[in-house]
């Protein structure tokens, strides 16, 4: 990656200005490709640095879990901060790292993923008899029928749609030429009180008809 590549969304993570995490600023600047006097030799040593960085980052957490206390934990996911969106970012990021260096891991990822959230919940609760399902598959969304999917749509039947449609189909609306997301969000806007209205009046009638059957 050159520094002219940097893509709009690592504004964040990759400002020179911010503390050392588990990448020191000089690994930063090493990978972004802002600096790119390294010998051969000291590219490899800097990528075995990195490496062992990671790989204790790693096992940090286990301390970091068992230890660090709750206060401090929600301090470090705070919602309200100013850079919330590049926190998402980086945490999708760091499952997406984690999804892609475990395969062929001798413990699935889905395993750790289930025992993780267990542990978790464990941990809310204060009880070792909390138990919980999760459930994570991967299944790759396929070709659709574009007809099908545009009948139901002006037919309204939008309980049919498949969530396997509607992400291919948004994908396959953003490819358009024509597609214009300043104008999308201007639309949808117009019409957010309508539907927001329409939902909660939906939810009523729906409460008092649970009411008149369950005198």
């Amino acid at each position: 990656m050159s520094p002219d590549d940097v893509p709009e969304r690592l504004s964040v993570a990759a400002d020179q200005d911010r503390p050392r995490g588990v990448l020191t600023p000089s690994d930063r600047e090493f990978l972004l490709g802002r600096k790119t006097d390294y010998t051969d030799h000291s590219k490899k040593q800097k990528r075995n640095r990195i490496r062992r960085r990671v790989r204790n980052a790693i096992l940090d957490f286990s301390i970091l879990f068992e230890c660090l206390e709750e206060r401090d934990r929600n301090t470090v996911f705070d919602p309200n901060d100013a850079e919330r969106e590049a926190y998402t970012e980086g945490i999708i990021d760091m499952l997406a790292f984690l999804h892609l260096g475990t395969m062929g891991y001798y413990t699935p990822f889905k395993d750790m993923l289930a025992e993780g959230v267990g542990k978790g919940e464990q941990r809310l609760a204060g009880s070792d008899y909390r138990m919980v399902t999760v459930d994570f598959n991967v299944d790759p969304v396929g070709e659709i029928d574009v007809d099908a999917v545009l009948e139901k749509l002006e037919e309204e039947a939008f309980a049919e749609l498949t969530e396997e449609e509607l992400r291919a189909f948004v994908r396959l609306l953003t490819m358009s030429d024509e597609f214009c997301p300043t104008d999308t969000r201007e639309s949808i806007m117009e019409n957010v009180e309508e539907y927001v209205r329409q939902v909660t009046e939906s939810a009523e009638r729906r409460r008092r008809a649970a009411e008149e059957l369950t005198r």
